[in-house]
């Protein structure tokens, strides 16, 4: 892999198509300080003008993916903020949620130990979730006097598990471990520890095998499809996007590839 900028909470680094990007303050359990907000919001409202990208891998270094907002650095801030102020910073945290689900990139979360708060919506707003055994998930916000209607999961979670499951976590804050998280559908695999990266590897590689157009338009679509108004609308946006595929260049790669059982080669930037 090649170490691209340097990140004071983040380390990111590419190989070929896939940006990794792991969360690197361990010692705080990878919460989610100021500098780590600014830095994931950059990188993901970047991601939505980069051609070259084709997947994100989203893990963690340490025992924990993230334990949520660091609340010792929200300790720091000014003394009597405005609301004004406070709902600029409540913000500020929200672009990132907006910002992966915007970028056309599909998001892929290696999710071990505690994702708590700010750290389970990150792994909602993925578009897998590969959890390792002793992942553990909560929203936290409700047991720290807050809402846990924060950072999209009141989006998410439902729309994922369903509206009485939604509650039974959201409204108590209990935790859901990754065998319940693989039963309801929430997580796409749960494999030891040690298998996280292979296991990310392996849906990265086989999502490359798509054509770069294609890919960013299944994502696309998806996002607009689980809040259409219905299957005429959702048809719709399938149809063009299927022109839209069927007319770019790498589309005969693919299926040339397809005929070959071959892994395809790609050299359009769509």
């Amino acid at each position: 892999m090649t170490i691209l900028r340097s990140y004071s909470t983040l380390l990111v680094e590419r190989a070929g198509d896939v940006l990794t990007i792991t969360f690197n303050r361990p010692q705080r359990l990878n919460a989610l300080n100021r500098p780590m907000i600014g830095e994931l919001r950059d990188i993901f409202q970047a991601l939505y003008w980069d051609r070259s990208v084709r997947v994100v891998v989203l893990r963690a270094s340490g025992r924990a993916f993230c334990a949520g907002l660091d609340l010792k650095d929200t300790g720091r801030r000014e003394p009597s903020p405005t609301t004004g102020s406070r709902l600029d910073q409540q913000r500020t945290l929200a672009e990132i949620y907006v910002a992966m689900r915007r970028c056309p990139q599909p998001i892929i979360s290696l999710v071990q130990g505690a994702a708590s708060g700010g750290g389970l919506a990150l792994a909602l707003a993925s578009d897998i979730r590969i959890l390792a055994s002793n992942a553990r998930m909560n929203a936290a916000f409700i047991r720290i006097g807050l809402s846990a209607c924060d950072m999209g999961v009141s989006y998410f979670l439902p729309r994922m598990v369903g509206m009485s499951v939604a509650s039974e976590y959201m409204l108590t804050g209990r935790f859901m471990d990754a065998a319940r998280a693989f039963e309801l559908g929430l997580a796409n695999r749960v494999v030891a520890s040690d298998d996280l990266e292979r296991e990310g590897a392996d849906f990265a590689q086989d999502m490359l095998r798509a054509t770069p157009l294609g890919l960013r338009l299944t994502k696309d679509a998806l996002n607009f499809a689980i809040d259409a108004a219905g299957l005429e609308a959702v048809m719709a946006l399938e149809d063009r996007n299927q022109i839209l595929a069927a007319q770019d260049p790498d589309f005969a790669e693919g299926v040339a590839a397809f005929l070959e059982k071959r892994d395809p080669v790609y050299g359009h930037r769509s």
